[in-house]
């Protein structure tokens, strides 16, 4: 088997269908209007879940998994997804999924009871998979290498703003039209994102995509979505119960034994659904640990930042909205350029200067106390916000141009793959230690809830929480120096070999 994981130097993987320059324009619209309705999708519900407990007669602990659901689906079938765009045709895929997510969101509007709209959320999961897995891909193939870091980061930056405007659009859209309408607005924006989809998106080549397919592998999905299901249940939990139940630590046990046992087919089969010999070049490997590392980060910065602005400083939800929204806002605007840079410089070096920005912007929200005035809490939370577009676009094309052609849709689905299970580990986790740190400094009894605690326990508990996301950041500095000592030592030893 040939390896799967080879630097750009040795296998680029350059486009074979070179669509005039307004197709891939085109493409890029039809494909970045799918991930924006993906990204909107994962916190646009959150608003209104409380409403939705008193509307539909039930309890928080089942109206949560309206938002559990559509996370946890995405985690779950990226990877069967991104499996499925390897061996057939991505942009006929891409678009079943949109066709999906936008019919399942009418459904989830007309939603009579909330075992109807778990049902339909779910389906609406299931069809952002699709977009989610294959959208970088799409656009991997379509640009050439020397506009894909600018292509990526403006896709980046797209799906970066469906998540910012997320909570924003869902409480102006509850406030003045109700619930349903958080769904039913992706109706009209996903009809127009099929039809330049479906006509401006090129098809794979068709010799290509029958060279490819081949048995799906069943057994790895079973064994994958086992494991992926009981590790994001055992996460997701984590901040409720802190493994105190011995359901959780059973649930995590299968994860582990799920992931030995899909190791293990997955060396053995002859067409995996995750080729292994992909994670033969420790850079391609770190990166996916680099992306799921700077997750974290995001996962606590959503988290937490909304608490400071509630419970410390007690802003109004319109001015605590505006600030949410406009600084990922501002932040997206440097996705474009990023990726620029990454094209002209080096993906590695934009990498490391976007961390560098979120060590200061993690150590300078670490400083807000109840003191801090709006102006502060932008100045301090922008540098950050700045740092995570620059990493994430010039990180995303390098894991996309370390693979070969025929891997695009799979290193896409690992690259979602890292996102989601990041979100889902950074609001975890450092929701825990957000809560233990308060509950410690208040002094207050262990099951205390943290709303109930006083203003300066919230503010150690907030400032010390991301003094360690900071950490994190360092750590990621480190490896991401580590992968780029590796690609020079690679590309020194070629131009050795060839002079010899």
């Amino acid at each position: 088997m040939v390896a799967t994981a080879k630097i750009q130097e040795e296998q680029p993987n350059e486009p074979t269908n070179e669509p005039r320059d307004s197709g891939k324009w085109w493409t890029l619209l039809g494909v970045g209007i799918g991930m924006f309705l993906f990204g909107l999708e994962i916190y646009i519900v959150n608003l209104a879940l409380p409403m939705l407990v008193e509307l539909f007669n039930t309890n928080f602990a089942m109206i949560q998994w309206i938002a559990i659901s559509y996370v946890l689906t995405l985690t779950v079938f990226v990877l069967g997804a991104a499996r499925l765009g390897d061996m057939y045709n991505k942009k006929w895929l891409y678009l079943g999924g949109l066709i999906l997510f936008t019919i399942s969101s009418l459904l989830c509007g007309f939603a009579p009871t909330v075992n109807f709209l778990l049902v339909f959320r779910t389906l609406q999961g299931l069809g952002a998979v699709f977009m989610s897995a294959l959208g970088t891909a799409i656009i991997t193939e379509v640009f050439p290498k020397e506009e894909r870091g600018r292509a990526l980061g403006i896709l980046n930056g797209i799906f970066t703003l469906g998540i910012a405007l997320g909570p924003g659009i869902g409480g102006l859209l509850i406030g003045f039209v109700g619930w349903r309408f958080i769904f039913w607005m992706n109706v009209p924006i996903g009809l127009i994102a099929c039809l330049i989809v479906a006509f401006a998106v090129p098809s794979s080549d068709s010799k290509e995509v029958a060279s490819n397919v081949s048995k799906f592998d069943v057994i790895g999905a079973v064994l994958m979505t086992v494991t992926l299901t009981c590790l994001t249940i055992a996460v997701t939990q984590l901040q409720n119960s802190s493994f105190d139940s011995l359901t959780e630590l059973i649930v995590l046990v299968v994860a582990a034994v799920g992931l030995g046992c899909f190791l293990v087919v997955e060396s053995r089969v002859s067409e995996p659904i995750l080729d292994l010999e992909m994670f033969r070049s420790l850079e391609f490997s770190l990166s996916l640990l680099l992306g799921w590392m700077v997750f974290i980060i995001i996962g606590a910065l959503q988290l937490l930042l909304p608490f400071f602005l509630d419970l410390i400083k007690h802003y109004p939800p319109q001015l605590a909205g505006f600030l949410l929204t406009v600084l990922p806002m501002s932040s997206a605007l440097m996705a474009p350029l990023a990726g620029t840079l990454s094209d002209r410089f080096g993906e590695r070096i934009i990498s490391l200067i976007g961390l560098l920005l979120m060590v200061f912007g993690c150590w300078t929200i670490s400083t807000l106390d109840t003191s801090s005035l709006a102006l502060g809490f932008v100045v301090r939370v922008l540098p950050l916000r700045l740092g995570l577009e620059m990493f994430f676009s010039s990180n995303n094309s390098a894991v996309m141009g370390a693979v070969p052609r025929e891997r695009l849709g799979i290193a896409s689905g690992l690259l979602s793959l890292s996102r989601s299970l990041g979100l889902t580990t950074g609001v975890s986790l450092m929701g825990v230690l957000f809560s233990t740190l308060t509950i410690a400094s208040a002094d207050l009894a262990p099951n205390t809830d943290v709303t109930n605690a006083p203003v300066e326990g919230l503010v150690f508990g907030f400032d010390t929480t991301f003094r360690v996301t900071a950490l994190i950041a360092i750590a990621s500095i480190i490896l991401v120096t580590v992968i780029w000592w590796l690609e020079q030592r690679k590309v020194h030893n070629n131009r050795e070999s060839t002079c010899q």
